[in-house]
């Protein structure tokens, strides 16, 4: 198996992102195919792949809005401080540090101002249902 993979990874090559080939279907990582818009449909991820790949990325939410806003380290474990990782995982660390004001609200503690200011954006229009559920989460620590 190890020649195999090590053949395959030659031949195909490794790519971290999604690349096209020569047929114009879409690929990631070692030739998975993931085109799902095509006769040659690919496999795309099975439902481990895409539960691993979301811990992944949960888990590099938290270590980021831990290095970087330490009062995140700070919020009890529940609905608040999981809102926060959600809003990190949506928006991605450089958006969400325009959220100056929201996240000063949030570090001293003012959860309903921060709700607000969360509400009051862009963001909250694009995302509709999701902003309401994700502020209502900082207000009440608690899943809607």
């Amino acid at each position: 198996m190890e020649k195999l993979i090590e053949q395959l990874k030659r031949q195909e090559g490794v790519k971290r992102h999604g690349y096209r080939d020569t047929n114009g279907l879409l690929h990631i990582g070692c030739g998975r195919n993931i085109d799902g818009d095509t006769a040659r449909k690919g496999p795309g991820l099975s439902m481990r792949e895409i539960d691993e790949m979301l811990q992944n990325d949960i888990e590099a939410s938290i270590k980021e809005l831990s290095k970087t806003y330490p009062w995140f380290n700070d919020l009890e474990d529940g609905a608040r401080k999981d809102a926060v990782i959600n809003l990190h995982f949506n928006m991605g660390g450089p958006t969400l540090a325009k959220f100056k004001k929201a996240l000063g609200h949030m570090k001293a503690g003012n959860h309903s101002e921060a709700a607000v200011e969360f509400l009051d954006s862009r963001w909250a229009k694009q995302v509709k249902g999701r902003s309401l559920e994700v502020t209502d989460m900082i207000l009440t620590n608690t899943y809607v």
